[in-house]
């Protein structure tokens, strides 16, 4: 497991202690059945949030209510933000919901094919 990052003021300031996104293609969230119930592309606008979700996967394994408490803070004032517009932040809502009690998931780095 790769050791967690103690959480700064900013998401700027988080990003930079992650590690690298680089040759990840997508990541598949799973749910107990074995489904994908949704992906974060490595494109732009989702980058910050494919970095923080393979951060949380490296250093948690799963992406359940500590994960989600954990991830809720790298996010930084973007959490704030989602808290206070619903929808505008998906991948926070997401972990808004599993820390409040929603399943657990599982995470699937898709690497780039070479």
């Amino acid at each position: 497991m790769l050791a967690k990052i103690l959480p700064q003021p900013t998401f700027r300031d988080n990003l930079q202690q992650l590690p690298s996104i680089d040759g990840i293609e997508r990541l598949h969230l799973i749910d107990a059945d074995g489904s994908v119930i949704d992906s974060i592309e490595n494109q732009p606008g989702k980058q910050g949030s494919l970095a923080v979700y393979q951060y949380l996967r490296q250093s948690f394994g799963v992406l359940d209510r500590d994960a989600a408490e954990h991830g809720l803070l790298v996010f930084a004032e973007h959490t704030a933000d989602a808290r206070q517009r619903p929808g505008a932040h998906p991948n926070i809502d997401r972990l808004l919901a599993i820390a409040g009690g929603a399943p657990s998931l599982r995470l699937e780095i898709v690497a780039l094919q070479s």
